[in-house]
Formats: structure tokens, C-alpha cells, sequence
């Protein structure tokens, strides 16, 4: 690994990207520090944060990498952004507008993104609209003039705009896909503090050193997991037929179609974490009785909430899965240049076979990613480590680590060195 490491600095192209993707790591990590104008942070901290992990802001400061209970410019974090990418990927399912400008290639991706912009500022002035009012009614603005307000409110949406450029930006000039990596920088941020309040608790006695233990192992047996299931793919042989022109012999040659158990990564549980936040902060803010009731009902670790997400991530995994996986279209490629699945007659009948060897394998990932983010829920009584993240926390890290590390890999390979994986 170390000799893989020293590899990536001695290519000036890939060394350039990942200096890149730290160097904007940084900048976020120290935006996260910049306090919103107008706005009482101790107050705040004291009244809505001094509790433990719960609540749907809670759960969202998680996301935020701290940023929300200290209230800075990136206390919303990327998630109205994550949120607007969901509406326009369901969108262009229903509207043959979008859908067709998702089939026009990279000007028809770009429109679609500029798209989602529009509609993660949309989403953010609402949100940030909602967060202050709320923080208003406990008296962490001392002058709620119209001006303050308005402050406030631009500030949180200028922050989560420019997470949104530094994402895109990671994803254009760095290696691995932005907004992941933003995500990740921001659960690993938690991680010091969490070990030194896990420490507390073991020098109070509150938890032994066999919650600990226990707790470790798992972490373990998950990472082990997440790691076996993404690496997890199904080959399906393809056979090519011999084709003669003038005196040379094309084709004839045997390869497979590599269909991954988690063809969607960790993409569905981003989905589902961010469309279940959004209602649940929306009731937490509003002032009323009911509003509380559903902000109960949807707090992470409620009955309502875990089977929610459950069926969120299967539904998630699934739909990523048919954007991303095309059979009808593997079909046709493979009946263009003379392939074929042995057994199996091209055209109609492959798609269908594609189709249902797909859903298999997909229902197999999407269990094991609705069980491994659930997880945390049954860890946390059963070890008693009172600590920020876990199952889901666990794999976005691990998923963005391996697919950062397997771009990097693709990159050593292609210019002949030994990557991290051999």
C-alpha cells in the first residue's frame, strides 16, 4: 500500500488531482468554522444541542460535520443540493422533456445540472428560511430586525451554494465524485470527538471497556461487509461470433458482463437519509402542536422512521440501478457486434434474462445495504457507546473510500504501475 501511495506522487497529473481534493477538503473544514452573523451560538448550543443524538437536526449536524450546532455558513450542508438531485432524477422519469435531455449526452447532462442548481438554491432559501425561524423562538437572535433575518437566511444559502461549486469542482479537477467526498470529510470530522466522548464515558463508568469491544468488532464486521458487497459483482459470459473480412478473423473471443451486487453504491442511502431529514426539520421548526408529533414520528430511531428508510434505501437502490444499468441497451450493444449469452437468444429474450438476473442481484444489495444502515440502532442499546455515527455513517465512508481508491487505482494501472487493490 505504501508503495502504491508513492506511486500517486510520482505522477504529476494524478498527484495535482489528489493535492486538489485535500486542499478543498481544507477549505471546507475551515469554512465550517465561520460563524453565521447575528446569532447567538452559546444560547443555541445550550437550549438545542446540549442533548444526545436524536433529533432530525441532530442527525443533519451529523452531515454538517459539526457546522449546524455551531451554527456557521455551512450549518445546512450539501443535503439541499442532495435533495434537488432526487427531484430532477424522479422527474426525469415523468416529464419526456427531461427525459430526453438526460438521452442527449453531455449537453443534455449539463442543462439537467444547471436544473438541479436552481432548485438546490430554491431549496435552501426554504430550509434556511425555516432554521431561523425556529432558532428565533429559542432566543439565539438577540436582534431580530428584518435585516438580521435576511442575513441569516443569505448567509446559510450563500454556505450550502458554495459546497455545492467546491463539489462540483472536487468531482472536475479532483478525483472521486464531490459531493461524496464532502460528506465523508464531514462524518470523519466527528470522529476525534467522538473517541474523546467515548473516553469520558469510560472514565465515568458509565459504559465498561466491553461496550467497546463489542462495539469495535462490529465496526469491523461491517466495514468487512461493506467492502465484501461492493467488491461483489455477477459475471455473465458473452460470447462473440467469428466474423472474416478479406483474409483476417474478427471476433470469436469470450468476456462477461460484470452486474455488481451494489451497482448503486452508496447513493440510496444519501437519498433516503436527505428525503427524510427534509420533512422532519420542516416539523421541528414549525410552531405547532402536530408539527411536533410528526417531528417525533420521524426523529431517527423512531418505529416510523427505521421501516421509512428501509424501504427508502430498497426503493433508492433499485431506481439508481435502472438509471446506471441499462439491459435493453447492453442488449442492443451486444447484438450489434455479434455477441451473445450463451443459452440465451439476442434481442428480446437477453433483455429479459439481463432484466432478471439484475433484480436478483440487486435485491441482495439492497438488503444488505437497508440492514447495515439500520444497524446503528440496534448497536447503540447493545453496546451502550453513545457514538455519532454508525452503520450508515460507516458505509458512506467506507463506499466513498473504496470508490476514491478505485479511480486512483484505474489511474496507476493505466500507466503501468501497481495500484492499492493488487
Amino acid at each position: 500500500m505504501l508503495k502504491a501511495l508513492s506511486n500517486v506522487f510520482k505522477i504529476e497529473e494524478l498527484r495535482n488531482k489528489v493535492l486538489f481534493v485535500l486542499a478543498m477538503m481544507a477549505v471546507y473544514r475551515l469554512g465550517a468554522h465561520i460563524p453565521v452573523p447575528g446569532v447567538d451560538v452559546a444560547l443555541l448550543q445550550e437550549r438545542l444541542f446540549a442533548g444526545q443524538f436524536g433529533g432530525a437536526l441532530d442527525f443533519l449536524d451529523l452531515f454538517a460535520g459539526g457546522a449546524l450546532s455551531n451554527f456557521t455558513i455551512f450549518a445546512m450542508s450539501i443535503t439541499p443540493y442532495i435533495t434537488a438531485s432526487i427531484i430532477l432524477q424522479l422527474l426525469t422519469v415523468v416529464i419526456p422533456k427531461l427525459e430526453e435531455l438526460s438521452k442527449q449526452g453531455n449537453e443534455g447532462r449539463k442543462k439537467i445540472a444547471q436544473y438541479t442548481r436552481y432548485g438546490t438554491i430554491v431549496l435552501a432559501v426554504i430550509q434556511a428560511f425555516g432554521i431561523t425561524l425556529y432558532i428565533q423562538r429559542f432566543g439565539a437572535i438577540p436582534d431580530p430586525s428584518i435585516f438580521d433575518i435576511v442575513l441569516i437566511i443569505t448567509s446559510l444559502t450563500a454556505g450550502t451554494a458554495f459546497l455545492m461549486w467546491l463539489g462540483e469542482q472536487i468531482t472536475d479537477k479532483g478525483i472521486g465524485n464531490g459531493i461524496s467526498i464532502i460528506i465523508f470529510t464531514s462524518i470523519i470530522s466527528r470522529f476525534p470527538s467522538d473517541m474523546y466522548n467515548t473516553y469520558e464515558l469510560l472514565q465515568a463508568g458509565t459504559i465498561s471497556i466491553l461496550n467497546v469491544m463489542i462495539f469495535g468488532v462490529l465496526a469491523v464486521i461491517i466495514v468487512a461487509g461493506i467492502i465484501f458487497v461492493q467488491q461483489g459483482e455477477r459475471r455473465i459470459p458473452v460470447q462473440y461470433s467469428k466474423r472474416i473480412v478479406g483474409r483476417k478473423v474478427y471476433g470469436g473471443r469470450s468476456t462477461h458482463i460484470p452486474m455488481k451486487v451494489n451497482q448503486a453504491g452508496v447513493i440510496p442511502v444519501i437519498f433516503a437519509s436527505s428525503v427524510l431529514l427534509f420533512p422532519g426539520i420542516i416539523a421541528e421548526v414549525l410552531p405547532y402542536d402536530w408539527a411536533a408529533s410528526i417531528s417525533n414520528m420521524l426523529s431517527p430511531g423512531s418505529t416510523l422512521y427505521l421501516v421509512l428508510y428501509g424501504l427508502m434505501i430498497l426503493f433508492f437502490t433499485y431506481f439508481y440501478t435502472a438509471i446506471t444499468f441499462n439491459p435493453e441497451e447492453v442488449a442492443d450493444n451486444m447484438k450489434k457486434y455479434g455477441g451473445f449469452i450463451p443459452g440465451i437468444r439476442p434481442g428480446r429474450s437477453t433483455v429479459r434474462y439481463l432484466d432478471k438476473v439484475l433484480m436478483r442481484v440487486t435485491l441482495a444489495g439492497a438488503i444488505f445495504l437497508t440492514i447495515v444502515a439500520l444497524l446503528p440502532f440496534v448497536m447503540r442499546p447493545l453496546t451502550g457507546v453513545a457514538i455519532s455515527f454508525g452503520g450508515t455513517s460507516l458505509l458512506i465512508m467506507t463506499g466513498v473510500a473504496l470508490q476514491t481508491m478505485q479511480q486512483i487505482e484505474s489511474q496507476l494501472l493505466m500507466r503501468h504501475y501497481e495500484g492499492f487493490m493488487d
